[in-house]
């Protein structure tokens, strides 16, 4: 795929830079080509971007509505913008296990833009993993055992009171349970590219519709482990003035925890999606 007003730099295993332009006074050619390579790519990243948060606000609402996350604070004076903070005496972050956000609701988000606020001045970088490439990696014998599969997703055993209490973390987590589990395909139709996507992750997803946990584990395990992979993985490197958008239908990401004693703040949007459709149906 060509870009003329942008400069499209792709990632070997996930994601792609786009250079060349300002988020704040994007052309409509510009802003069709930055769709189409979020669409292609995944997850895309920005540089020496200088966003305001209203700005912020702003560039998400031009993907769609805005999903208020209600496991983070807020950012002070924007309730639609979560704070994903760790603070020098923390030891533990928050997303260091490889997952994709809100597969814990009934309709998942389409994407997350992450602001880089406050840098260690090393490490912290984020991990992205491409699960359209790893899904079509495997054999075609266990896609299409994949294919006919269901799955279910929880966010209490890592949001919930029991886990806020047990981590020690009250500042990082809100005081809030997942009202029931949900079910999700295993392999979904991606709605924006039509390609067939591995939806399972580490984080959120508990077992097999009609299986057990036990049962579950080993099959889950190494779906986890195809999908981390180095051929469909890449590391994002932050700095100064450094974005991030990613497909929550199309990747799955882990914020490294390897700055001890140092601070890292950073302001996320989550933009909604819609239900999500088995690999199954036809492409839309």
């Amino acid at each position: 795929m060509t870009y003329e007003t942008v400069q499209v730099r792709e990632l070997e295993g996930c994601g792609a830079e786009v250079l060349g332009l300002d988020l704040k006074s994007m052309s409509n050619r510009q802003w069709d080509e930055v769709q189409r390579a979020f669409v292609e790519h995944g997850v895309i990243f920005f540089r020496d971007q200088n966003l305001t948060p209203e700005q912020h606000i702003e560039f998400a609402q031009r993907w769609g509505a805005i999903d208020i996350n209600r496991y983070f604070p807020a950012v002070a004076g924007y309730p639609m913008i979560a704070e994903v903070r760790k603070e020098p005496t923390q030891q533990k972050n928050i997303g260091e296990r490889w997952h994709t956000d809100h597969t814990y609701d009934q309709i998942p988000a389409m994407g997350s833009i992450l602001v880089a606020r406050e840098l260690p001045s090393k490490g912290g970088d984020t991990l992205f993993a491409n699960v359209y490439r790893a899904f079509e990696a495997l054999s075609e014998g266990l896609k299409q055992t994949l294919r006919g599969l269901n799955a279910v997703h929880s966010s209490a055993h890592r949001f919930g009171t029991a886990a806020r209490k047990a981590s020690g973390s009250d500042h990082v987590f809100y005081n809030g349970d997942q009202v029931g589990d949900v079910l999700h395909p295993v392999v979904i139709r991606h709605p924006l590219s039509g390609r067939e996507a591995l939806y399972v992750n580490a984080d959120f997803t508990l077992h097999f519709e009609g299986w057990s946990v036990e049962d579950s584990k080993p099959l889950l395990e190494y779906l986890y482990a195809h999908v981390t992979r180095d051929e469909f993985t890449s590391r994002f490197r932050w700095r100064d003035g450094s974005i991030a958008f990613w497909d929550n239908r199309a990747t799955w990401h882990s914020a490294q925890n390897d700055y001890q004693g140092e601070r890292r703040l950073m302001h996320r949007i989550t933009v909604a999606g819609c239900a999500l459709q088995a690999a199954t149906a036809p492409p839309v």
